[in-house]
């Protein structure tokens, strides 16, 4: 016995499967942006680029930014970086696979970079005195931060 679907039926699985291949997603993205600008961009140790860089994300949570730059003292960051509130546990679904656009989640993380300071000649000999003497002695150290 064939099965008979009338006209509204078809169309509204017409429309259900063509809200399915529309449907949208969230897209993530982290900028990095340094003053100066120029600065190397690391995130959890995988380089992104040149500052202002940017990168896009799948996960939420705390992230590791590294920032270098000649001159500069090198910042080493951690950031938190919290889900909105598409993200709790039940309404993803929906932002991810149902929702008909595109939902954009962009993060930006501004770092003021510090002139490097360089140390006085004669406080740098001093110290190397000091570890040349050390040496002689026999005394093991650890190196200073």
């Amino acid at each position: 016995m064939p099965v008979r679907v009338s006209h509204t039926a078809g169309f509204t699985i017409a429309i259900a499967l063509i809200m399915l291949a529309c449907s949208g997603c969230v897209r993530r993205r982290m900028t990095v942006r340094t003053n100066p600008p120029g600065a190397t961009v690391s995130v959890d140790n995988q380089v992104i680029g040149t500052s202002p860089a940017a990168s896009s994300f799948v996960y939420y949570g705390t992230r590791e930014f590294r920032i270098e730059k000649d001159g500069y003292r090198t910042e080493t960051i951690r950031r938190k970086i919290n889900p909105p509130w598409y993200e709790a546990p039940g309404l993803d679904f929906i932002a991810e696979s149902l929702w008909p656009g595109e939902i954009r989640d962009e993060r930006i993380i501004d770092v003021e970079l510090v002139p490097k300071t360089l140390e006085s000649p004669e406080n740098l000999v001093g110290r190397a005195d000091a570890l040349r003497t050390q040496s002689r002695l026999g005394v093991v150290t650890a190196p200073s931060p």
